[in-house]
C-alpha cells in the first residue's frame, strides 16, 4: 500500500511538473500563477505545496529534469577525442542543431529558460548553470580551432577564443531566428552551411 501511495505521488508531481512547463511556456514565469499550474495539472493548489515549497522551487525541479542541451553536447565532445578538429567542431554544432529540431521537450524547456524567465536573484542558478555551459562550449570551441589551424599552417586573422565567440554567437543568431520563424527552416540544413561559410573565412579550406 505504502509503496502504491509513493508511485501516486510521483505522477501526481510529474503532473505538475509537465503543467508548470506548459503554463511557464505560455504566459513565462513572471506572469504565471500556482492556481493556473494546479488547474491545468487537474489538481489543487495544496498538493503543489504538498510537493514544493514555492514557484521558485518548482521551476528549479522542472528544470532540473532536463540537460540542457549545451551541457549534452560538451559532455559528448570530450568522448570525440579522435576525430579531427574541424571535424569536431562542426560535430559540435551540428548536434546542437540536432537536439534542438529532435528534442521538443528540450527545447520547450531552454526556450523558458532562456527567453520566458527574469533573471531576477532569486533565479541567478539557473542563469549560472547556463553561464558555465556556454564557457565550457567556447572553451571547448576554442581549443579545437587552434589544432585545426596548427594542423593547417594557419594563421588565423582573429584570436581562435574570439573566432570561437563568433561560433557561438552565429549559432545563437540562428537558433533565436529559427524559435521566432516558428521552426520553418531545416536548421541543421542551414546551420551546417552557415558554419562551413564561417569557417571558409576564417581560412579553412574544406
Amino acid at each position: 500500500m505504502a509503496r502504491r501511495t509513493k508511485e501516486d505521488a510521483d505522477v501526481t508531481r510529474n503532473r505538475l511538473l509537465d503543467a508548470a512547463e506548459s503554463v511557464f511556456y505560455e504566459k513565462g514565469v513572471a506572469h504565471s500563477s500556482l492556481n493556473e499550474i494546479a488547474q491545468t495539472a487537474g489538481a489543487t493548489r495544496g498538493a503543489i505545496y504538498w510537493h514544493f515549497k514555492d514557484k521558485l522551487d518548482l521551476f528549479n525541479a522542472m528544470m532540473d529534469r532536463v540537460t540542457l542541451p549545451m551541457e549534452v553536447v560538451c559532455d559528448l565532445q570530450t568522448e570525440s577525442v579522435l576525430a579531427e578538429p574541424l571535424q569536431r567542431v562542426r560535430g559540435l554544432l551540428q548536434r546542437l542543431f540536432s537536439v534542438f529540431m529532435d528534442d521538443a521537450h528540450t527545447r520547450r524547456v531552454f526556450e523558458i529558460a532562456m527567453y520566458r524567465v527574469e533573471y531576477v536573484q532569486e533565479l541567478r542558478g539557473v542563469r549560472e548553470r547556463h553561464q558555465a555551459a556556454l564557457e565550457r562550449l567556447h572553451a571547448l570551441l576554442a581549443a579545437d580551432l587552434t589544432l585545426a589551424a596548427q594542423n593547417a599552417g594557419l594563421a588565423l586573422s582573429i584570436p581562435p577564443q574570439d573566432a570561437a565567440l563568433g561560433l557561438q554567437a552565429l549559432f545563437d543568431g540562428l537558433l533565436q531566428a529559427w524559435m521566432l520563424s516558428g521552426v520553418r527552416f531545416d536548421l541543421r540544413g542551414v546551420g551546417a552551411g552557415v558554419v562551413d561559410a564561417y569557417l571558409r573565412g576564417l581560412g579553412f579550406k574544406a
